[in-house]
């Protein structure tokens, strides 16, 4: 899978299979004989946008890599009820003990896929970017994250380990904004890596103060009213980046986007994310 660290995918593979089988499929092992082979489709009964063939793929080939895999439609592609996203053909048992993994994980990360699809829609031929956040399920963030850039979405940081961002509890605990980003610039001095740095500000007070101090990549305005979002923007002017952030919807993205903001931060891309409905069903007499 293209984007996706192997070693991380593998580990969550084996965790996942055995959080499911632990010391066995009891139910295939005492009705299955052991070298049966069966057939299998993915079919789709919802709308929306594909995310997680490769990943179905990948898992079949793990638990029998002489399974023959089918694709008929492309991760990132829309799909609607009756398609057939893929065919398998492999050992039965292992293709029981694989289907609920690799539905459970196709129906969450087509689901992130969809509403990216659609927040991505909504700004079209703007020069923004809608970026996600660590809003996202425990151990399956890097899986969210490559459905959000499947939706056509952008990821912001991976983790509190790759960016910085000083926010509103960062600043009232280190004792304002300037001691704040000051004191994140010594530290990073003390790295060997280059972090970026976002500061988060509640009003325009707190925007001229970081404006004053300086030493930041980007400035993100959270909650900001639309007119104030619009003045902060044109006050901020190229001197740094500009994030939006807060409460962001369907319905008011396009109007947050055209205040000229850079980028804009949706945590309902993985929060709110629904899943799509799919199901693998054994074909007959395969």
């Amino acid at each position: 899978m293209k984007g996706i660290n192997q070693k991380e995918l593998d580990l969550f593979i084996e965790q996942s299979l055995y959080e499911d089988v632990k010391d066995g499929d009891h139910t295939s092992q005492a009705c299955i004989d052991p070298d049966d082979k069966s057939r299998a489709r993915l079919l789709v009964k919802d709308v929306g946008v594909l995310a997680g063939v490769e990943f179905a793929k990948y898992v079949f080939k793990k638990v029998d890599p002489n399974a023959i895999f089918q694709t008929n439609i492309e991760d990132g592609s829309d799909i609607k009820f009756g398609d057939i996203a893929f065919e398998v053909e492999c050992n039965s048992r292992a293709l029981l003990m694989a289907e609920r993994l690799i539905l459970n994980t196709m129906q969450r990360l087509s689901g992130v896929a969809t509403l990216s699809s659609r927040f991505a829609v909504e700004v079209e031929g703007l020069p923004v970017k809608i970026l996600d956040t660590r809003k996202t399920t425990p151990l399956m963030r890097f899986l969210e994250k490559w459905a959000v850039r499947i939706g056509g979405c952008h990821n912001y940081r991976d983790g509190l380990y790759d960016w910085i961002m000083i926010k509103d509890n960062h600043i009232d605990a280190s004792g304002g904004i300037a001691e704040a980003i000051k004191s994140v610039n010594k530290y990073i001095k003390t790295l060997d890596r280059a972090l970026g740095i976002t500061v988060e500000v509640r009003n325009l007070v707190e925007l001229h103060k970081v404006l004053n101090t300086g030493g930041v990549t980007r400035i993100m305005l959270d909650n900001f009213e639309l007119p104030i979002l619009r003045e902060a923007v044109a006050t901020v002017g190229k001197r740094f980046e500009t994030e939006a952030s807060g409460g962001v919807t369907l319905k008011t993205v396009r109007k947050i986007a055209e205040t000229g903001v850079d980028y804009i931060s949706v945590g309902a891309l993985t929060h709110s994310a629904g899943c799509l409905d799919l199901s693998l069903k054994v074909v007959k007499g395969a």
